[in-house]
């Protein structure tokens, strides 16, 4: 296993963060971020005491709590019971608990090796 596979970064409920966040690790928001976040490789989970305005890219994003801004997802997009997004959602998977709000456009794309076996067909 290489360094920092299967670890979680995590921003604590106290915590407020404006700007730019990237990184190549999962991570846990559970405070306040403002601003762009880019986990290209990795998964997002914004945590249900969290307020994240943002546009969000990464591999997989689960919402529990309140995101406003647009979702980019190469993976799925999950919004769980009491999540609030409002933003638009790109992504290959998307799934939609009971008493999850969402309020956007939806764009589901096919994933490279799902188009590639359309193309076998």
């Amino acid at each position: 296993m290489a360094a920092g596979e299967g670890t979680t970064a995590s921003i604590g409920k106290s915590v407020q963060i404006r700007g730019e966040v990237k990184g190549s690790e999962d991570l846990l928001i559970d405070g306040l971020v403002e601003g762009t976040i880019t986990l290209t490789e990795s998964r997002l989970t914004v945590g249900a005491t969290a307020k994240v305005q943002a546009n969000v890219s990464a591999r997989d994003v689960i919402i529990l709590g309140h995101l406003q801004g647009n979702v980019d997802a190469t993976g799925r997009v999950e919004l769980r019971s009491g999540a609030q997004l409002t933003g638009d959602i790109r992504a290959s998977r998307l799934s939609i608990e009971e008493n999850a709000g969402f309020s956007g456009k939806v764009d589901l794309i096919q994933s490279a090796t799902a188009q590639a076996a359309a193309a076998k067909r």
